[in-house]
Formats: structure tokens, C-alpha cells, sequence
């Protein structure tokens, strides 16, 4: 497990917060050095997480309603907005220009883009009381995701009639979809054939409120309604999961129906961890992964708190408890031991370890003291040494130099798959504005009116000649 994600959370203080707007969602970019947020007037506000300040701000004039949701493209360069007026609005970053408006038929709880498409015209939408939507963006075309299958679980009388709203997410490479319904399933859909695959079923039939795949794709997360975060790995190969899934489906002839489709999830993901919190009688909210996978992060969906809790895959290692404000959304930052979170007043708020300036780690053979203390030097120590003494003393400090091993630098873990095709975008340039301070203006200009005054002769006045 990579200390970098661990220690500084274990250490987290009170955290600093971004208020600008009230914020409903946030979301990083792959790197994490922009900070989107979604704000309650339908702004979506761009944050330089490294400076703490405004890089840019997008304002559809057509859209003044709360964004549900926001999310960036692979290469950073793109920004899709949904929001509670129905609408999914596409952005371009760099010049701060609306690509594509498209009017769903119910307002998108949530939208992803696809995750490798070089240009991103293909995004996965949760719209409320509807079946999840694949939209082209190019196109604006529309595909409704087929949920029903043929079995008892199912109320639905015939494939067309959807029965709750759900969420859903991509997988790793975008070829498939993971979906969660309120009957207790998580399903595996080609969204191409838009046909079910593959089905596993959650205990007591509770309803899944969160489908979250890891970043590096082997793990997913199901948040249900009776209070369990279930976490299971990804037993198919990342980058041939739809051929593996067609073999599953080869190998299990003997089936059909519900059967068939179980046997074949069971192939698929397997569980490996259950979370619960016992004395909690709230649900989670807004779960997510660590950027290693490592970790798992939730908050608490009290009114009266702002608790995130933050588990290995083994236990529980700290609760971090902010104002008492409920919490709106989460982000795990995907390169450092961050999280941001939302609450309902509208801040954001950033928990990570409170850095203490340490200067024993710039120089060499410095001992920090807490007090002043009387130094009493050594009787050769501010002597001047000869030539050969600097020589002597300069061979031995090579020879422990060539005696030390040196350790090759560790590739990062967050960005070991990087395989961009285009350029990305990796920050925003600031464009500085100048505040006039008006009390100093009016002051000059009341001040040159006075002089003029003075100096100007009265009608009738003496001439000097």
C-alpha cells in the first residue's frame, strides 16, 4: 500500500475550504491540477487547485438552474455539465466556448463522458425516473439502455417499461456499462447490442443508489440502501472485456435466462469487502475511490454532519468531522492524499495533512532544537586547513558516495496507464484584471476641482497688466 495515500489522510486538521458561488458538485481533472465546480445558478466555476484561485468561469445564458453534475474529458480540454433544467451542456475549457446544448426529456441526475474517445461524442446519462441514455453529442442522438430482462425479479411486463431510476458508470476502456437497480442488480450491458451480459444480485434485493469503477478499473463499488458499501473485483481482462464476456457466455450454453446471466456475473466480479457502520442509522453518500484503488472514502448523509469516513481494505482508519453542515458530494484527488468535499452552504472544503516547514531537510547535519541553547565550539573547529587535509577529507567523502546505492525513482502509480493521443491540457492561463479603487478617484477628482477653483479668477475680476 503506497504510503502516499495513506500517512498525510491519517494526519488530516481541519480543513481549509473555496467559496465562490454556492457549490452543488465537484469533480478534478485527470491530473488534479483544475478543480471544477457546479454551482446552485448554473456557473461552473474552474479553480487552479495549486494556487487556490479562479482560472475560469463558464455561464450558459440559457441555463440558470443547479448543476447536478459535472465531468472532464480524458484530456482535459472538454467539461460536461447536467443540469436540473434537463439540458447536458458540452465546454470547451481552453477558450471558454459552449460546444453542444442538448435537452433530455428528464433532468440527468448524473452524466459521464466516455472515457477513451479522442473527442468526446459519446456520454452515458441518468436522467431521473428514465432508463440510463447513451448521447452522441455530435449527433444528438439518444439511446435508451434495455434494462428488463426476462425474470421474476423484474415487475416490468414487457423490455420497454423501465421500473426505477439507477446509476450507472463506464468501465475502464468504455466498451461496456455497469448499472445498479433498485431491485438488488448490478448489471453488464454492451451499450453497442445494448443487451444485458451479465447480472449480479445484491442481498435482500436492496435498491443501489452508487456504481463506481476504481480508476485503474479492478474494483467497483456498490452503494445499496441498507446502509452496505459492497466492494468487488474486476475479474475480467481490462482491455478485452467484451470477449471474455462472449466466451462466459459460450461456456454457459447449458443455461438460460436469469440463471445464465448469474452464472456469468459470478465469472465477472466476485466480493471481496463489505462496509457497514453500525451505529450509523444514515446512509452514504457520494462513496468513491482512493486514486491507487486502495481506499475507499464515504460520507455520512446525516443533516446534522459532515463526517467522511475513510476505510482500507480492511478496516476503518479515520473519520474526519468538519462543521455541522451536510454533505453534498465528494472527490478523492487523483494524484495526491486529498479530498474535497461539498456542503450544503455551498463550500468547498479541502481536508489534507497541515504541512509544519521542517528546515533540517534542506541541509545537511542540522539538529532543530526548541530552545535557544549556549554552543561552546571545539578548540580546532573554525581552523584553517591545509590543502591536503580538504584533500583527504574530499577522497573520503567520494568513496562514501560511490559506496551508497542509489535507488531508481519510483513511476507514479496514478499515471502509469497514460497513453494520451492528444495534447492535454494541463492548466489555464490567468487573464489579470485591476481592481480602481473609487474612494481615491473621487478624492483626486474632488481635489482637482478644488485647485481649479482657486486658481480661476472671478467675473470682474483685477487684471495684472
Amino acid at each position: 500500500m503506497a504510503a502516499s495515500s495513506c500517512d498525510p489522510l491519517l494526519q488530516g486538521d481541519f480543513p481549509e475550504y473555496l467559496a465562490h458561488g454556492h457549490a452543488k458538485c465537484i469533480a478534478f481533472n485527470r491530473r488534479g491540477i483544475l478543480l471544477a465546480v457546479g454551482c446552485k445558478d448554473g456557473r461552473c466555476v474552474i479553480w487552479d487547485f495549486e494556487t487556490r484561485c479562479i482560472a475560469k468561469e463558464l455561464k450558459d445564458e440559457e441555463c440558470s438552474y443547479p448543476i447536478n453534475s459535472v465531468c472532464w474529458s480524458r484530456s482535459g480540454n472538454n467539461l460536461l455539465l447536467s443540469s436540473a433544467d434537463q439540458s447536458l451542456t458540452l465546454w470547451d475549457v481552453k477558450s471558454g466556448n459552449r460546444i453542444t446544448r442538448i435537452v433530455l426529456p428528464k433532468s440527468p441526475l448524473q452524466a459521464r463522458l466516455h472515457p477513451r474517445s479522442s473527442k468526446p461524442p459519446l456520454c452515458l446519462a441518468c436522467p431521473l425516473s428514465r432508463p440510463p441514455l447513451i448521447v452522441d453529442l455530435n449527433t444528438e442522438i439518444t439511446t435508451s439502455l434495455n434494462l428488463c430482462v426476462s425474470h421474476t425479479r423484474c415487475p416490468c411486463g414487457d423490455r420497454t417499461t423501465f421500473c426505477s431510476p439507477t446509476p450507472a458508470c463506464f468501465n475502464k476502456y468504455g466498451n461496456l456499462v455497469y448499472v445498479g437497480s433498485s431491485k438488488g442488480e448490478i448489471l453488464l450491458i454492451n451499450y453497442i447490442e445494448n443487451e444485458v451480459h451479465a447480472m449480479i444480485l445484491i442481498p435482500a434485493d436492496c435498491e443501489v443508489k452508487n456504481v463506481v469503477l476504481s480508476r485503474n478499473g479492478l474494483y467497483l463499488l456498490a452503494n445499496s440502501s441498507d446502509r452496505i458499501i459492497r466492494i468487488y473485483e474486476n475479474l475480467l481482462p481490462l482491455k478485452d472485456e467484451v470477449r471474455a464476456l462472449d466466451d462466459l457466455k459460450e461456456n454457459f450454453k447449458g443455461l438460460k435466462g436469469t440463471d445464465k446471466l448469474q452464472a456469468v456475473g459470478s465469472k465477472c466480479l466476485t466480493l471481496i469487502r463489505e462496509i457497514q457502520d453500525l451505529t450509523m442509522i444514515s446512509h452514504w453518500k457520494s462513496p468513491c475511490f482512493s486514486d491507487n484503488g486502495e481506499w475507499v472514502v464515504a460520507g455520512s448523509a446525516s443533516k446534522g454532519g459532515h463526517k467522511i469516513y475513510i476505510w482500507d481494505k480492511a478496516r476503518l482508519v479515520k473519520i474526519l468531522e468538519g462543521p455541522k453542515e451536510s454533505i453534498a458530494d465528494l472527490a478523492w484527488h487523483p494524484a495526491r492524499p486529498i479530498v474535497a468535499s461539498v456542503c450544503s452552504t455551498g463550500k468547498v472544503y479541502i481536508w489534507a495533512k497541515d504541512v509544519s516547514e521542517n528546515w533540517s531537510a534542506f541541509v545537511p547535519n542540522v539538529e532543530v532544537i526548541e530552545e535557544n541553547e549556549e554552543y561552546v565550539e571545539r578548540e580546532d573547529e573554525f581552523d584553517l586547513k591545509s590543502p591536503e587535509t580538504e584533500k583527504e577529507v574530499k577522497g573520503s567523502e567520494d568513496d562514501e558516495i560511490e559506496e551508497g546505492e542509489i535507488l531508481p525513482e519510483e513511476k507514479g502509480l496514478a499515471f502509469s496507464d497514460s497513453d494520451m493521443s492528444q495534447e492535454e491540457l494541463c492548466f489555464l492561463p490567468a487573464n489579470p484584471t485591476y481592481d480602481v479603487p473609487e474612494q481615491t478617484d473621487k478624492s483626486i477628482e474632488s481635489s482637482s476641482k478644488l485647485v481649479d477653483s482657486n486658481n480661476s479668477s472671478p467675473p470682474g475680476g483685477n487684471v495684472n497688466h
